[in-house]
């Protein structure tokens, strides 16, 4: 009995000893490394007037009569500058003020549809009745849909991409049931193109 007793003790004794002379060294190394610069990107679309011929949405029209089409080239731009950030998407937005049935009616009144071609639409006309061929290839950016709208999404659009443009046609029509109640209206339309950054990801 007494010699399982000192055996305990002694282990003890033991025990304190290793804990003890954990106080009196102490063994560090430490390193670092400078992060390069981080530096912020921009997001940018814009409608370029370069010449008449990229923004003719400035262009009203008279005399409009049911079944009349109107067509305007306008080129999009995204002119990402630092980080040459792409786009997550592009939509519209469209207003009008003055605002009558001409753009209140969403059956009877003007009617909408946005269509981009690989190159610069070919104009044809005298102002404001231009028309718009395009030699390359056409593809839909928004279908028919009332002039007025909120945040519409558009497809096919290369703009997504930073320093790319987007060659597109506005055609607004005035239906054929465009009823007798339309005359002497007046209707200014405001486009507004908003263009959101891409999702969250590890950063280039």
């Amino acid at each position: 009995m007494f010699g399982k007793l000192l055996a305990t003790v002694a282990l003890i004794g033991a025990a304190a000893a290793v804990a003890g002379l954990g106080t009196f060294a102490t063994f560090t190394s430490q390193t670092s490394a400078v992060q390069g610069n981080l530096v912020s990107g921009t997001v940018q679309i814009y409608i370029n007037p370069v010449n008449g011929t990229t923004d003719r949405l400035v262009l009203g029209a008279t005399g409009i009569l049911p079944g009349d089409t109107m067509q305007r080239a306008v080129d999009l731009q995204n002119t990402a500058t630092a980080g040459n950030d792409a786009l997550g998407s592009i939509t519209l937005t469209t207003t009008a003020l003055p605002s009558t049935a001409l753009d209140t009616d969403a059956t009877n009144g003007l009617q909408m549809v946005i269509d981009k071609c690989s190159n610069a639409w070919t104009e044809a006309g005298t102002a404001p009745a231009y028309t718009y061929t395009c030699g390359g290839t056409t593809t839909v950016v928004l279908a028919s849909h009332p002039v007025i709208g909120a945040a519409l999404a558009l497809s096919n659009l290369g703009s997504l991409t930073s320093a790319t443009t987007d060659h597109l046609r506005v055609t607004l029509t005035l239906p054929a049931t465009a009823p007798n109640g339309m005359q002497t209206l007046t209707s200014a339309i405001t486009y507004a193109f908003t263009g959101t950054q891409r999702a969250g990801g590890a950063a280039k």
